[in-house]
């Protein structure tokens, strides 16, 4: 039994359509789902960490990602789906969720979540927020994880009839506070802010999660060392302010009170 299970959500998007894609790409010398699943198993709380897929990506995913990992695959037609079934396969009672576009997801982060949802056994629902009240694991800030309690994802799974929230595992849950118990943690300020853009959704973003590796190294990725950096380039920041205005229009998160 895997009581609290990290899991590494690897879609069609993800890799792109071509072997070329960001998700074959490299980084660090590491294919980018070996990478994000490396720093996913550096968290301390989690029981065990799996990727999942689909069939349509289910060889490559597994040529990409390291032996002793798991890789679940379901028939399954959407993502919430696919969760939900691999936490019942698995059995998890709850279960920390990443997406392969996060490189530098913060494994301090991950146990600060696992570690809360520990102490409130009564959420549904644990994720960090910004100071406009929106959720950030499906933000261009790039490294935050969520927790959900395994039974709210179930409920999700039989309730969710929008595409949207079929597609994105968590949004129901946090779209309805009425249905689930949420707790919200802040985003830490030094992050939570326009010109910080850590998520890799094109070129662009490639070219700066690069920079940021080869100016840090890849033993000094927490997410303090790399809002340093960041202060310091001014330049930078402002590449990925143009970015994140640009995009601002495409995801409409619901803001919640803690």
């Amino acid at each position: 039994m895997a009581e609290t299970l990290g899991i590494v959500e690897v879609g069609f998007s993800s890799l792109g359509h071509a072997p070329s894609g960001f998700g074959t790409r490299r980084l660090g010398g590491k294919p980018l789902v070996e990478w994000v699943v490396r720093r996913v198993t550096d968290a301390l709380l989690l029981d065990r960490v799996i990727v999942v897929t689909d069939a349509v990506l289910e060889r490559t995913v597994r040529s990409l990602t390291p032996h002793d990992i798991a890789v679940f695959v379901s028939d399954q037609t959407d993502m919430l789906a696919h969760v939900a079934a691999a936490a019942r396969a698995y059995h998890a009672q709850q279960l920390v969720r990443v997406g392969l576009e996060n490189p530098f997801v913060d494994p301090a982060l991950i146990d600060r979540i696992v570690a809360t949802a520990n102490t409130h056994p009564g959420c549904d629902y644990i994720g960090y927020y910004s100071q406009t009240g929106h959720p950030v694991a499906h933000s261009s800030l790039g490294v935050f994880a969520e927790w959900a309690r395994a039974d709210a994802i179930f409920k999700a799974d039989a309730m969710a009839s929008d595409e949207v929230d079929r597609q994105q595992v968590t949004r129901f849950l946090y779209s309805h506070p009425e249905l689930f118990q949420l707790r919200l943690i802040p985003a830490p300020t030094q992050l939570d802010r326009p010109d910080v853009r850590l998520t890799i959704q094109g070129e662009e973003d490639w070219e700066h999660a690069q920079l940021i590796l080869d100016a840090l190294g890849p033993d000094h990725l927490d997410w303090q060392e790399i809002a340093g950096l960041l202060a310091s380039h001014p330049r930078l920041r402002h590449q990925m302010a143009a970015l994140n205005h640009s995009a601002r229009d495409e995801h409409d998160f619901p803001a919640r009170g803690v």
